[in-house]
C-alpha cells in the first residue's frame, strides 16, 4: 500500500484526537493509502517532543513554514486555534499539500473564501473537520431525511451547551479573546450546529440573533497546562473578556423550514451537550451527543395506540460506519468520528473525489455566524448573501 505522509500542526486536544485517527484508520477501514505520522509541528519543543514520542510521530518541527516546504509531506493537518488557520492553509495550498483542517475554518468568511480559492487554484483536496457529520446516528438521520421518512422538514432546533467557564475565577484563555477566537460559542459551538443544519435541513437565508456576556473580566492566564490555570490565576491581574458567553439565533431556511440555535458555555451540568430536533410532515428525528449511539425517531405512519418516539441504537452493521467496528450493541465513542473522517478523507484522495464538508461549506457556515453577530449588534434581521 502506498504511504501518505502527514504533517500535523498543533499538538494539544485536537492534535491528540487527530493523531489517534491517523493511527487507527487503516486498522479498521479498507483505505487506499497507509497514513504515516511523519512530522509533528508546534512552538514549544519540550511539549512537542513528548507529544510526538507518545503518539508515534517520526519527526518534530517548530516552524510550520519549514514543514510545508518539505517535498515528502502529502497532507497538512491543521489542528491549531482558528486565528492561525488562514496563513497556514494558504501556504500549504500554494505548496500543493492536501488539507485536513479543524473548525471553525477561519476568523472571517473573507479569509475562508481566500483559503477556498487557493485550494481550487492548486487542485488540492480540502476537508473541514466538522466531525459530528460522521457520528453514525447523525449519518443515519441524514439517510432517513433523504429517504423521506420524516417528510417535508418544518422545524430545526439545536442547542450546544457547555459549562467550563461558569466559575468567575476561570482564567482569560485564548478562547475568550476576540483577537484569537473571533467570537465565543457563536464561533466554536454554533459552527458545528450550523454545519449540521446545512447538512440535514438546507441553506439558511436570514438570521435574527442576540448574544450575552455574563462575566466581563477574568484573571489573566499564565502559560501552562489547562489543569494549572486556576492555581496560576490567583497570582495574576485581571483581563477583559472580549467575546460573548452565549449566543441565540432564529433562522429561516431556503426550503421554508424555520430553526433555532442556542450556544452557551454557561449551562451548568452540561459538559458537551450537542442536541438537535428535526420535525417534519411525516415524523421527527432527535439526537443528543451525550447519548451518541442513539437516534430518536417518530413516525406518523405508526398505527393508533402504538405511536410514539422510539430509540434506535445505531450499532447494527447496517448503520453508517458500524460494520467496520464491533458486533451489534457494542457502542463507539467521540474519538471514532475522527477515525471516520480520516478514512473518508484518505478514500477521497484515492478516488480523486471531493469530501464534505469542505472549505466551501466553511465559507457558508461563517457567513451565517457573521450574520448572527451582526444581527445581535444591530438588533435586526440580517439576510445572508452567499
Amino acid at each position: 500500500m502506498r504511504q501518505l505522509n502527514v504533517g500535523i500542526i498543533g499538538y494539544k486536544f485536537m492534535g491528540r484526537a487527530h493523531s489517534n485517527a491517523w493511527k487507527k484508520a487503516s486498522l479498521f477501514f479498507d483505505i487506499p493509502f497507509q497514513p504515516v505520522l511523519k512530522v509533528a509541528c508546534g512552538r514549544h519543543l519540550d511539549g512537542l517532543t513528548e507529544f510526538a514520542d507518545k503518539w508515534g510521530w517520526e519527526e518534530t518541527e517548530t516552524d510550520w513554514r519549514r514543514l510545508i516546504e518539505r517535498d515528502d509531506i502529502d497532507v497538512i493537518d491543521i489542528a491549531t486555534p482558528q486565528h492561525l488557520h488562514a496563513e497556514i492553509a494558504l501556504a500549504a495550498a500554494k505548496a500543493g499539500k492536501h488539507l485536513f483542517c479543524e473548525k471553525p475554518l477561519a476568523m472571517t468568511s473573507a479569509q475562508a473564501e481566500e483559503m477556498l480559492r487557493a485550494c481550487q487554484a492548486s487542485g488540492v483536496t480540502h476537508y473541514l473537520n466538522h466531525n459530528y457529520r460522521r457520528v453514525p446516528a447523525i449519518a443515519l438521520a441524514k439517510r432517513m431525511i433523504d429517504d423521506g421518512l420524516i417528510g417535508t422538514v418544518y422545524h430545526w432546533r439545536a442547542a450546544y451547551q457547555q459549562d467550563w467557564i461558569t466559575d468567575p475565577n476561570f482564567p482569560l484563555t485564548w478562547q475568550l479573546q476576540r483577537e484569537l477566537a473571533q467570537a465565543g460559542p457563536q464561533w466554536d459551538l454554533n459552527s458545528h450546529c450550523v454545519d449540521l443544519a446545512h447538512h440535514l435541513v438546507g441553506q439558511i437565508t436570514d438570521v435574527t440573533a442576540l448574544t450575552r456576556r455574563f462575566i466581563d473580566q477574568r484573571p489573566l492566564a499564565m502559560e501552562g497546562a489547562m489543569g494549572n490555570l486556576k492555581a496560576e490565576a490567583s497570582r495574576t491581574g485581571m483581563g477583559q473578556v472580549t467575546v460573548e458567553d452565549a449566543a441565540l439565533m432564529l433562522v429561516n431556511f431556503k426550503n421554508g423550514a424555520v430553526g433555532s440555535f442556542e450556544a452557551t458555555r454557561f449551562a451548568n451540568g452540561r459538559k458537551n451537550k450537542l442536541s438537535f430536533e428535526i420535525y417534519g410532515s411525516d415524523g421527527a428525528v432527535t439526537f443528543d451527543l451525550e447519548r451518541l449511539n442513539e437516534l430518536r425517531y417518530f413516525s406518523n405512519r405508526d398505527p393508533d395506540g402504538l405511536s410514539g418516539f422510539r430509540t434506535l441504537l445505531t450499532t447494527d452493521e447496517s448503520h453508517p460506519y458500524i460494520k467496520n467496528w464491533w458486533p451489534a450493541g457494542h457502542i463507539i465513542g467521540y474519538e471514532h468520528t475522527f477515525i471516520h473522517a480520516v478514512a473518508d478523507f484518505v478514500t477521497a484522495l484515492g478516488q480523486g473525489t471531493a469530501i464534505k464538508p469542505d472549505f466551501s461549506d466553511g465559507v457558508a457556515i461563517l457567513k451565517v455566524l457573521e450574520a448572527g453577530l451582526k444581527s445581535a449588534t444591530e438588533q435586526k434581521t440580517v439576510t445572508i448573501e452567499y
